[in-house]
This record gives structure tokens, C-alpha cells and sequence, in this order.
């Protein structure tokens, strides 16, 4: 029995050196561009043509800039900027004086210390169709 306590004392000490210096290989990575500085400064992100896709955004820090790719959806909503991330309710009903509905966003990240409102509202015009909930199945009645 101590045979089998001291072989499971062995493997958890080897997982943990393991698991020691994959942490300190993901650390040398991050810190491969030689830069000590930790308080960087990032910019939007800029798309190379048009207003969405491919682009990048500029970083400074001290006496040093940087350059990093990033991407911006086609379908982003340009009034939030690319970098703020929003959770949002359900769409609220139909207002009969504007013709239109909103919803709410409330702030869940903001990327590269974007500049972000905690709240935002959404408008879109109400649906002149009707949905119907039930569709038609083909094919596979019985005749």
C-alpha cells in the first residue's frame, strides 16, 4: 500500500512541474517583442478599405508603437464602435407614435481600454408582415 501512496505522490509531482513550465512557455511567448512596457495605449481599429474587414490598430507606450492586426464584422454597429461588446434584451414592442422598437445594451467588454457607454439603445423600424408560427410540412404526411 505505501508502495502505491509513494507512485501517486511521484505522478502528481511530475503533472505539476508539467503543468510549471507550460506556464512559464506561454509567459516567454507573450514577452517575445522585447518590450518591457505594460501601460500600452491602444487605438481603434482601422480598416484597410471601406469601413469593415481587414485592418489595424496602432499602440503606443512610452517611446514605443506598436502595429496589430485586427478585423472589423461588416455587420458591427459603427454608433458602438467595434470594441465595445454589448449584451442585449429582447426587442421591445411596437411604439404606434414613432412606427419604430428599441432595445437595450448593457456594457460586457470593452476591448484595447475602448472608450465605451455603459448603456445603449437600439431603434429599428416595426415589421409590416406578419410571421405565421405555423409552416407547412411537405412531404412527410400520409397519403
Amino acid at each position: 500500500m505505501q508502495v502505491r501512496g509513494l507512485f501517486l505522490l511521484l505522478l502528481a509531482l511530475i503533472l505539476l512541474a508539467a503543468t510549471t513550465e507550460a506556464g512559464k512557455n506561454k509567459k516567454e511567448k507573450a514577452k517575445k517583442d522585447g518590450s518591457k512596457c505594460e501601460d500600452w495605449r491602444w487605438g481603434p481599429c482601422v480598416p484597410n478599405s471601406k469601413d469593415c474587414g481587414l485592418g489595424y490598430r496602432e499602440g503606443t507606450c512610452k517611446d514605443e508603437s506598436k502595429k496589430l492586426k485586427c478585423k472589423i464584422p461588416c455587420n458591427w454597429k459603427k454608433k458602438f464602435g467595434a470594441d465595445c461588446k454589448y449584451k442585449f434584451e429582447s426587442w421591445g414592442g411596437c411604439s404606434a407614435q414613432t412606427g419604430m422598437k428599441t432595445r437595450s445594451g448593457i456594457l460586457k467588454k470593452a476591448l484595447y481600454n475602448a472608450q465605451c457607454e455603459e448603456i445603449v439603445y437600439v431603434t429599428k423600424p416595426c415589421s409590416s408582415k406578419i410571421k405565421s408560427k405555423s409552416k407547412a410540412k411537405k412531404g412527410k404526411g400520409k397519403d
